[in-house]
């Protein structure tokens, strides 16, 4: 996962982008499978390599890992990597789609250790998608952390519009 850190690693290690995806299943083990996700997370900076791991198929496997049978690191690297896909509007929809939106909401609430990624990667599938705002309210994020405000705050949400 480090070395997916460093900008100058991220083009070579993007070739195993389809592997990382693999070990991302049940079949890998919960640090396996937050080390794969953390790759994932680091080479989506990339907006080359973010539509790769788009079109890789990892969408689907992220959004399971935010799941309750998923550890809190797991769940963390995989909402980061959710958030920083989305940051592509086709990716923000198929997010949306894959069911990631009540999962990052319920994440939100009481006993959440990383609120700021969660609420990262809904701000993200937020920005400019009035779909993606509706599912976020509807998913009952206002109750939980006033992410509509924020999102209101940081431009992203207009309350008016509705």
């Amino acid at each position: 996962m480090n070395l997916a850190y460093l900008t100058g690693n991220r083009a070579a290690i993007a070739d195993a982008v389809p592997s990382l995806v693999q070990l991302l299943g049940t079949n890998s083990s919960p640090e396996v499978q937050k080390n794969a996700a953390g790759v994932l997370y680091n080479l989506a900076q990339n907006a080359d390599h973010n539509v790769k791991i788009a079109a890789a198929c990892a969408i689907p496997p992220l959004v399971q890992l935010l799941g309750p049978g998923s550890t809190a690191g797991v769940q963390q690297y995989a909402a980061g990597a959710l958030g920083t896909l989305a940051q592509i509007n086709d990716n923000a929809v198929a997010i949306a789609a894959a069911g990631a939106i009540p999962p990052l909401v319920q994440l939100l609430g009481p006993g959440s250790d990383d609120v700021p990624t969660e609420f990262a990667a809904l701000k993200a599938l937020g920005h400019n998608n009035a779909t993606n705002i509706a599912a976020i309210a509807a998913a009952g994020a206002s109750a939980d952390v006033d992410v509509l405000e924020e999102m209101e705050r940081l431009g992203v949400y207009d309350d008016d519009e509705e």
